[in-house]
């Protein structure tokens, strides 16, 4: 490697994002005089949404810090449970994701999801607009300069991503109080007046009812209301207060 050079160790965590030569511990990397440490970082393949501080030399920078040749870098992961300051704690989904998104409504996280992909841009776009956490897989996406905040989601199982997501923003937990369709809220609903919406069996077995207060959906605790229930208190035991 020709040129000036820094050394740049990236934490345990993170090495997953770099290639394998770098994932043993420092190594070096080219610099410019021009370039900030964040275009670095990101140009190694870790989104800066994964990091936390930046340490040259033993000193905290800031992500647009030029780092001279020589300096010897180390670049940390976010703190858990990362706090995201300027709004409401709110996420903003992409298409891959559509199962974590209803899990984490089903726990009472405002959590918007479109299944319609409408592309990166829209995306980063609307993380902007309504102050959301953009969740995704896309390192690509989580580039993006327009992002108003996005985090990586670890694990290719739902409970995985479920698990990593509260972990790492401990969200207010507040089970059943969210459509899992469209992530609006629920309000009980008088049995009279879904009645006529209701199929005649279950009509028959039910007289608890919520309503969707934004799409009209109703829900009850039917047959499929045992599983949902084994999710919301398994998380609700790691990340949540105790059921009652």
């Amino acid at each position: 490697m020709d040129g000036p050079r820094i050394s740049i160790d990236f934490a345990p965590e993170l090495r997953q994002f770099t290639a394998p030569e770098r994932r043993r511990g420092p190594a070096p990397a080219p610099v410019d005089g021009v370039s900030t440490l964040g275009h670095v970082v990101e140009s190694l393949g870790v989104p800066l949404t994964e990091v936390g501080r930046l340490l040259v030399n033993g000193r905290e920078v800031p992500p647009a810090h030029v780092p001279a040749p020589g300096a010897n870098v180390e670049v940390r992961p976010v703190a858990r449970p990362q706090r995201v300051p300027g709004a409401p704690l709110r996420f903003l989904l992409d298409v891959h994701l559509g199962r974590l998104a209803r899990r984490l409504r089903l726990l009472g996280v405002d959590a918007a999801y479109d299944s319609t992909d409408p592309g990166d841009p829209a995306l980063a776009a609307r993380s902007a607009r309504e102050r959301r956490v953009l969740l995704s897989r896309d390192r690509g996406l989580l580039r993006r300069r327009e992002l108003w905040a996005g985090a990586f989601v670890h694990g290719d199982r739902v409970e995985d991503q479920l698990r990593d997501v509260l972990g790492r923003f401990a969200p207010a937990l507040a089970p059943f109080t969210r459509c899992t369709a469209c992530n609006g809220p629920l309000r009980p609903a008088d049995k009279e007046t879904v009645t006529d919406r209701l199929e005649r069996g279950t009509e028959r077995t039910y007289d608890a009812f919520a309503q969707c207060a934004e799409c009209g959906r109703i829900y009850w605790q039917g047959a499929h209301h045992a599983r949902l229930a084994e999710i919301v208190d398994e998380a609700m035991r790691e990340f949540g207060e105790p059921a009652r």
